[in-house]
């Protein structure tokens, strides 16, 4: 039960801070959701208040549904060894080409998912962000990044405003 309710408190964050936007911030032209679910590593983020237990082991899993939303599993190891989990819900932002979503883990309660680069060739790597500019996330398909992918993910980090410095490595 605390390890749900700890996982909801830090997602409220999310939710909430998708009410403030900040324009200019752009996002991949198109995102092929069916390409885009599976399981994803978190390479390194943002601080946030909402992942503040996760120590590592952190993933987030998407799955199409037949009403054309995606179930979102986000999962992370605590310190203690312990597995937090969340499970919401996303959909896609009309006009978008699928790389904005309204993410909700609280009803009807959402925050942005903005798909802002993306391996194109291969969906190897992922970047997201939010229009806010206060949070950030470098995912993979794999663990680790190659430095090739990581250096391309610093000029693209660089380019829509944010600061490389910020992020912290996840722990695998």
């Amino acid at each position: 039960m605390k390890t749900k309710l700890s996982l909801a408190a830090m997602l409220i964050g999310l939710l909430l801070a998708g009410c403030a936007s900040k324009d200019g911030q752009t996002t991949v032209r198109q995102v092929d959701l069916k390409r885009y679910s599976g399981t994803w590593h978190e390479i390194a983020r943002y601080p946030n208040f909402f992942q503040r237990h996760c120590s590592g082991g952190v993933t987030a899993q998407y799955i199409p549904q037949s009403d054309g939303s995606i179930k979102v599993i986000n999962r992370c190891r605590k310190a203690d060894g312990t597995m937090e989990e969340a499970i919401g819900r996303a959909t896609v932002v009309p006009n978008s080409g699928n790389a904005k979503l309204k993410v909700s883990f609280f009803g009807p309660f959402t925050g942005d998912y903005w798909v802002i680069g993306l391996d194109e060739k291969n969906y190897s790597w992922a970047v997201v962000g939010h229009p806010s500019h206060k949070y950030l996330w470098v995912l993979s398909r794999t663990p680790k990044l190659s430095d090739e992918a990581a250096n391309q993910i610093r000029s693209l980090v660089i380019s829509e405003g944010y600061n490389p410095e910020k992020l912290v490595t996840t722990a695998p």
